[in-house]
């Protein structure tokens, strides 16, 4: 059974820092590229971050460079997302996902949200 269990989530005032966690199992890790979603009411779906460990490829939403990280530890199959500097406009449920191969923007496998609330 695949599963993408992702925690970490809260609530938090605006300039704070929040650190997600994704941790996987039930399908080949090093197969996958790993992306965090968000979807806030009212907003289109966006994806923030993308790793492939495979070849250190990271990709970040203009939205949110050089205030999120995203990082893999492969031996615990797990991803984090450190977000720094939040904003209001942070605020949506965010979702771990896996695309296969590469960060290609459509996940095979989804994972439940997290919320993430940032007030200001």
């Amino acid at each position: 059974e695949v599963q993408l269990q992702a925690s970490g989530g809260g609530l938090v005032q605006a300039g704070g820092s929040l650190r997600l966690s994704c941790v996987t199992s039930g399908f080949p890790f090093d197969d996958y590229a790993i992306a965090w979603f968000r979807q806030a009411p009212g907003k289109e779906r966006e994806e923030v971050s993308c790793i492939r460990e495979s070849d250190d490829y990271i990709n970040y939403a203009d939205s949110v460079k050089g205030r999120f990280v995203i990082s893999s530890d492969n031996a615990k199959k797990m991803v984090s997302l450190q977000m720094n500097s939040l904003k209001p406009e942070d605020t949506a449920v965010y979702y771990c996902t896996a695309e296969h191969y590469y960060c290609s923007g459509v996940p095979n496998y989804w994972g439940q949200g997290t919320q993430v609330t940032v007030s200001s």
